[in-house]
């Protein structure tokens, strides 16, 4: 499978959480070609500031393999990661994040900052950006203009 196939269940993610009155965010994490969890924001049902699609998807992904190092995975979501996720993100030790959209206002993959590739720690993440990002930033338009 290609990148835009993974994002595509990462967007069929984002879609629930659209269904739920959740921020539309999707990710899917994927191990040695298959997919070991799905996830997207949970925020509002759960009253969790935490509850972002990496974050629960990382969780699912540890208890699946049955360890914190997620070493060999890929996480695919549909929006760049925020700050809290991408040092989610770093402390799994995942191998590599593709995104679709850019946050120009609070994304950490480097559009305002890069925590993934921040030279001083032991873990550097390999990021592609804008994989399916029209659909990915389109998905969130939509969210927004339907509760304003």
């Amino acid at each position: 499978m290609f990148h835009q196939d993974w994002m595509q269940i990462a967007l069929r993610q984002a879609q629930m959480a659209f269904e739920q009155r959740e921020v539309p965010i999707g990710a899917v994490i994927i191990h040695n070609g298959q997919v070991i969890a799905l996830a997207h924001n949970e925020k509002e049902q759960r009253n969790d500031p935490t509850a972002h699609a990496e974050v629960l998807a990382i969780q699912r992904a540890a208890k699946v393999l049955g360890a914190w190092r997620l070493t060999d995975a890929i996480l695919y979501v549909t929006l760049e990661p925020c700050p809290m996720c991408a040092g989610a993100i770093v402390q799994s030790r995942v191998k590599q994040v593709v995104y679709g959209a850019a946050d120009l206002k609070g994304g950490a993959a480097g559009s305002v900052m890069n925590v993934l590739d921040y030279t001083l720690w032991n873990h550097r993440v390999d990021v592609v950006a804008g994989v399916l990002e029209e659909e990915c930033s389109d998905i969130l338009k939509s969210f927004f203009k339907k509760i304003r």
